[in-house]
């Protein structure tokens, strides 16, 4: 799921920023699209021979990539359709920082993707060249691979709306207060459905997560692996339980990390709404450690009175922004961080309390637009699309209203802080224009090892149950839990139970026999926090 940039999967929630439209009829067009099939099988065959062949040209990273040298920058051409391997190309970015051990140790590579669906995975190599203590190990072993994913950043990256147009603040209140409200937020996903087909209509067919899979398939064979090391979290967790689907025999290293639950009738409407429950839980989590901490933000010392006070801020954003540009939708889009990740805890209580000291400036600049920011801009609108496509190409969405409404007004009554933003976000999928897939049931097949399942309990992106789902499906997978913790990303912590297993199965392919239960990695506390009692 996207993080907070998805991914997420809902990631992000930019709902208010989509741009106009009525649920209709799905168009004549929307025909099903079957991933998986015999001919895209030979077309990724053929597409890898090729890249094996060509393999990466290495070179030093365009300037304005913001990666600097021992890292270098390439590309990879894949197939739009792998069914035509002869057809259309696109060229995928990609980038490495080598391993720093000697080349008795060197294992190959290891291809990262951070989640999404829209984010970029070109920042992985930094964690060599910052010298990240966690890594240390692994990167003796392993070229650190990252990559754009189609339709991202460098890969043939698309758009649905203009950039600009995209961030302008505020927007809506994702929360209806009328049928009319419900109306315009309706117009508005329709129009952002009609604007990703009119700007990028050629490849919305082939942005799917199977696509996605046989690229990595590609970039493997192009960097002169006979078999894959992956690491995937979030939504990159599905890639790689399509990928281990797909290319079972192709598999030497799989670690999935803060699961998407790949059941076929989960992808994606469920799972948003499952998403809805789990971020109300969290956010839970987070008010009651503000509370904890009343000494240090002074916003209220029971995590109702923290609660009330969130509900005074958000009304009083929405009868007068903040800045003229912080209301509802901007505020629910600064505070999800909280409930992503732990570290996000301090900086967003600390933000809320300097805008209630009297520092405006502290919140706008926090949680409102950058228009200044082109660049950035360009990147979120590209990100938010990317979501959107594959999302609505992976699989087939409700085109009832009155489902949408129904079910999404039943999990406000118990889930509150993002149910509806998440829906406006994914509400163009119900007039999505290109085909819509059946998701591919992920399973064993022969030939896939044992793969590595790291997720903690109180996960709001992705659910725990998502990790349980996935271990049942991958026979001989281990599950290693995180048990009281609940920020999205588990590997990239310092937790050591989980650390030094990661670092294991990287380096010499052992699970353990068992799955295994590890403490909480240690709760953020605020410089010179004190308690309340």
């Amino acid at each position: 799921m996207r993080p907070n940039a998805i991914a997420g999967a809902a990631g992000t929630v930019v709902a208010s920023a989509l741009v106009a439209g009525f649920l209709a009829a799905p168009t004549a067009s929307a025909a099903e699209y079957v991933p998986g099939g015999a001919a895209e099988a030979k077309g990724v065959k053929i597409a890898a021979e090729r890249a094996a062949k060509t393999g990466v040209k290495w070179q030093d990273c365009p300037a304005d990539w913001g990666l600097e040298k021992p890292i270098e920058c390439g590309w990879v051409t894949v197939p739009v359709d792998y069914a035509k391997p002869n057809g259309k190309t696109i060229k995928i970015a990609v980038d490495r920082a080598k391993s720093t051990g000697t080349a008795a140790e060197r294992q190959g590579s290891l291809v990262y993707n951070p989640g999404g669906p829209g984010g970029s995975g070109l920042r992985f190599p930094k964690r060599i060249t910052t010298k990240s203590p966690l890594w240390a190990k692994t990167a003796k072993a392993y070229d650190f691979v990252g990559f754009d994913p189609r339709g991202v950043g460098h890969s043939a990256p698309i758009s649905c709306v203009d950039p600009q147009e995209f961030v302008k603040a505020p927007k809506a209140d994702p929360v209806p207060g009328s049928e009319a409200d419900k109306l315009a937020q309706r117009k508005l996903a329709k129009a952002y459905a009609d604007g990703c087909a009119e700007r990028s209509g050629w490849i919305l067919p082939y942005l799917t997560t199977p696509n996605t899979a046989r690229d990595i398939d590609v970039i493997r064979a192009a960097l002169g692996d006979k078999k894959l090391n992956y690491l995937g979290v979030s939504y990159g967790t599905y890639i790689g339980a399509v990928y281990g689907t797909l290319f079972p025999t192709h598999v030497r290293r799989l670690i999935v990390d803060s699961v998407v639950n790949p059941a076929q009738d989960n992808i994606w409407y469920q799972a948003n709404l499952e998403q809805d429950v789990a971020f109300e839980g969290r956010f839970k989590d987070w008010e009651s450690w503000v509370a904890k901490y009343d000494s240090v933000f002074h916003i209220g010392d029971t995590r109702d009175k923290v609660q009330r006070e969130w509900e005074k801020l958000r009304a009083a954003a929405k009868k007068q922004p903040i800045g003229g540009v912080v209301g509802p939708a901007e505020l629910i889009n600064f505070f999800q961080s909280a409930a992503y990740y732990d570290s996000s805890w301090v900086p967003v209580a600390d933000t809320w309390k300097k805008y209630r000291a009297g520092d405006t400036k502290a919140l706008v600049e926090a949680a409102g637009p950058n228009l200044a920011d082109r660049a950035g801009n360009i990147a979120s609108e590209n990100s938010n699309a990317v979501y959107t496509a594959v999302e609505c190409a992976d699989a087939k969405w409700p085109t009832s209203w009155k489902k949408w409404d129904r079910d999404n007004t039943r999990i406000h009554q118990k889930a509150p802080f993002m149910t509806w933003s998440n829906a406006w976000m994914n509400l163009p999928c119900a007039t999505w224009k290109a085909p819509q897939s059946t998701p591919l049931e992920v399973t064993t097949h022969k030939g896939l090892p044992a793969t590595m399942i790291v997720q903690s309990t109180r996960d709001a992106a992705t659910p725990y149950q998502g990790a349980v789902e996935l271990h049942k499906r991958f026979r001989g997978s281990q599950l290693i839990t995180e048990k009281d913790a609940g920020s999205h990303g588990v590997t990239g912590l310092k937790n050591p139970c989980i650390n030094d297993r990661v670092d294991a199965y990287l380096l010499t392919g052992k699970v353990d026999g068992k799955d295994v239960t590890c403490a909480p990695h240690a709760t953020p506390e605020p410089p010179k926090a004190t308690a309340a009692k």
